[in-house]
């Protein structure tokens, strides 16, 4: 990283690209982020890219072309609750229909008279949970 922005520097000092072409603009744009870009050599668990990050996101644009009945404010927040529920459960590396189907069995069982479910239950059926059933931990087809 030390070499990259030693030699985007260097570039820039020599005239070799002209600040205002892309390229230029790519470059001046890397120097302006330097410290931002270098923050997964210093924390482990930032990732070198977003791709997990890209391809979460992807299921939800390819959706949009069905979202022709999600017309209300309502139907939008269904929606999103909906997609984090299955992209969280992917990322923890479970089977989504055999997740939800287990969630949608055991909320039933939470639910008080008034129709709330106290907070702390819900630990249980969380996507990294340990107590979930091996149904969803099996494999997703490839």
């Amino acid at each position: 990283m030390e070499e990259y922005f030693a030699w985007i520097k260097e570039v820039f000092q020599q005239g070799l690209v002209l600040p205002k072409s892309e390229t230029g603009k790519g470059l001046v744009y890397s120097i302006n982020q330097e410290k931002y870009l270098k923050v997964f050599l210093t924390d482990g668990e930032v990732p070198i890219d977003n791709s997990a990050t890209e391809r979460a996101l992807r299921n939800f644009t390819l959706g949009r072309k069905n979202w022709v009945t999600i017309n209300t404010v309502r139907g939008a927040q269904a929606s999103a609750i909906i997609y984090s529920i299955t992209e969280t459960a992917r990322a923890n590396g479970l089977n989504v229909y055999y997740y939800v189907k287990y969630i949608l069995e055991q909320l039933a069982t939470l639910i008080d008279e008034q129709g709330n479910i106290e907070q702390s239950q819900l630990d249980s059926i969380m996507p990294w949970s340990q107590t979930l059933p091996v149904d969803c931990y099996s494999k997703r087809r490839k």
